[in-house]
């Protein structure tokens, strides 16, 4: 018996049960269990190995060494090739997981950075080739990195050849998207579905005028969502999504998961359906692939994010992104106040212990003012005056503000919006870069530090964007590009300054602060039995809302974590922690925590056991 033939024996119950529920058709699961044979018989002997050492510590994602960066290829080192070629710089950094952003072929310019794809089974040529791409997996896994690529599950670029196919009259590809002769359905679905880009693409639904008919278009009206009662759908995406594999990809990020079934008199979010397919696909790679995993993109509140893990008997994705936490944070950043935050960390923290999430402060994305609006009334929060205030804040209008940013996606009917920038710009260092004063330069790092170390002392799983190891501030050249000019997130999508990186090592250059901030927390994070799996975190009161202190717990050890999101110096009290700690940040041992904290200081305190 094969690996193949063990897994499936164990999983066939269920992937047949889950099928048949959805697509009743019996000739069609053969048909799919065929090609996840096809598939599992061309995965290379490489890849096979790893798949049984993986069955067998399969949280491997979760362990302390683990270290993400999100980047796009041609930013960074302009394709496929010249980025094997910067693999030592990752090293250097200590990175073990690489998500790059969109690269499978895709229409130019108009693409949403890659999110609107012409063929899931190829690179797109700008940036290389398969060949290209397997040999810089292979590179990776020698030096002990995975690489993780988007997946964009939900639709296609409407220049993919299923598109051309159903413009020119097919039926059988037409039947691929949802497609209506009248507006009638449409008109209806749209009453409750919310909009995603309600200011720039307004609407669900467009009127494709060579098919004479109306086709679902939740994104942009280039990007042509897919059909997933169709199972033609389901077997081509997933087939696909087993070539990556099969060509190294480690992590699949699953793009838009909760829009994958749509259905009249609902959002078309999170339906119960959408949780059977992403079910039926983490059973299809744990038979043929089990080394993968899968990293879904839910932007959601945190009470629907659950449900995406599935149960610890039925699990459904392995990771999922926490912009939750992403905003709560910049928001105790600009406001000095950690109680939204803590509450957020208290209701992840509640989850079952098989829930994960990739903590994060920056990636390709803007920030979404997301906040618990419930919760904030109870501490006097109005959610659109403090909204306002945010967004405000870090573009550096609202007086008194360090951060430098944009706004995003500007709704003059809701007054929401979004955030862009880097990092660096957001803390304060442009700022100070500008104005050349050294005293804001240096509390401006001294903030991406501990936005940082909060970061990455949080459950779950640490990745950094690309730059902000060297402090990367904003590009503002995407202003004269006709092409780019309007989408503000191109703000923080920039091409990777290979000189300033250059500057890491110059003592007392803004890039070596950072860079050496960073790999001090990197290398706790690797060192320190705290960080493994398996270990416990918790909030801990500080009687200060300016600062959050989060305790980590691994058998006896125990490490209390402390940070100030407040400009000024502030006194802490933690209950029932007595002890000797050690600060593993400056690295002096005390008899107990300390009991005040300067402006944006962070600390790491390991009790001494006896």
């Amino acid at each position: 018996m094969t690996a193949f033939d063990r897994r499936l024996a164990a999983r066939r119950d269920e992937l047949e049960w889950l099928y048949m529920e959805l697509y009743d058709d019996r000739a069609r699961l053969n048909e799919l269990e065929d090609m996840m044979q096809g598939a599992y018989d061309t995965r290379s002997m490489s890849l096979k190995r790893m798949d049984g050492r993986r069955e067998k510590n399969p949280d491997w994602f979760r362990a302390g060494n683990m270290l993400g960066v999100t980047m796009y290829t041609d930013l960074f080192a302009g394709d496929l090739k010249g980025l094997e070629g910067r693999l030592d710089y990752l090293a250097e950094q200590g990175i073990t997981y690489l998500h790059l952003m969109p690269l499978l072929k895709m229409p130019h310019p108009d693409n949403d950075g890659g999110y609107a794809v012409e063929d899931f089974n190829q690179v797109d040529p700008a940036l290389g080739t398969n060949e290209d791409l397997s040999r810089l997996t292979a590179a990776m896994r020698r030096r002990g990195m995975s690489l993780c690529l988007d997946f964009v599950i939900n639709h296609t670029a409407d220049t993919h050849p299923w598109a051309k196919k159903a413009k020119a009259g097919d039926q059988a590809y037409q039947d691929r998207y949802l497609c209506f002769d009248t507006p009638d359905i449409p008109r209806e679905m749209e009453k409750t579905i919310p909009d995603v880009f309600p200011a720039t693409a307004p609407g669900s639904f467009l009127y494709q005028a060579e098919m004479k008919k109306y086709v679902c278009s939740s994104f942009h009206p280039y990007q042509w969502d897919l059909n997933y009662r169709n199972p033609a759908v389901f077997h081509d995406m997933t087939a696909s999504m087993l070539r990556l594999a099969n060509l190294g990809v480690e992590v699949l990020r699953v793009d838009a998961v909760p829009y994958l079934w749509k259905e009249l008199g609902t959002t078309c979010r999170n339906l119960p359906q959408v949780h059977s397919i992403m079910r039926i696909i983490r059973l299809m790679v744990e038979i043929v692939c089990p080394s993968v995993i899968l990293k879904g993109e839910v932007v959601m509140p945190p009470w629907e994010l659950a449900p995406y893990f599935g149960t610890a008997e039925h699990p459904e994705c392995h990771l999922l992104y926490n912009a939750s936490t992403m905003a709560t944070q910049w928001s105790a950043l600009a406001s000095g106040d950690i109680r939204q935050l803590k509450r957020q960390l208290d209701d992840l923290h509640s989850l079952p212990a098989h829930c994960c999430f990739v903590n994060y402060l920056r990636c390709h994305d803007d920030i979404g003012w997301g906040l618990n609006e419930d919760f904030g009334r109870t501490i006097g929060m109005d959610p659109l005056a403090h909204k306002k205030y945010l967004y405000e804040f870090f573009e550096g209008s609202f007086p008194g503000s360090f951060a430098r940013g944009e706004r995003y996606n500007y709704d003059p009917i809701t007054q929401d919006a979004r955030t862009c920038g880097t990092t660096a710009s957001l803390c304060g260092i442009e700022k100070g870069l500008y104005e050349g004063d050294e005293a804001q330069i240096a509390l401006g790092i001294q903030r991406d530090l501990m936005m940082h170390a909060a970061m990455m002392s949080m459950d779950g799983f640490p990745m950094l964007s690309s730059g902000d190891e060297i402090g990367q501030l904003n590009g503002y050249g995407y202003r004269e590009d006709p092409v780019r000019r309007e989408d503000s997130r191109n703000l923080h999508r920039t091409p990777f300054d290979w000189e300033k990186a250059a500057l890491r090592t110059r003592q007392g250059s803004v890039q070596q602060r950072i860079w050496d901030g960073l790999r001090q927390l990197e290398s706790l994070r690797k060192e320190e039995p705290c960080f493994a799996a398996g270990t416990a975190v918790s909030t801990w009161d500080t009687h200060n809302d300016h600062v959050l202190a989060l305790v980590r717990r691994s058998g006896e050890e125990r490490l209390v974590c402390l940070f100030n999101f407040s400009g000024e110096s502030q006194p802490i009290s933690l209950d029932a922690l007595e002890g000797t700690y050690l600060d593993l940040i400056a690295g002096e041992k005390t008899s107990a925590i300390p009991g005040i904290l300067a402006p944006y200081q962070y600390c790491l305190c390991r009790r001494q056991l006896p």
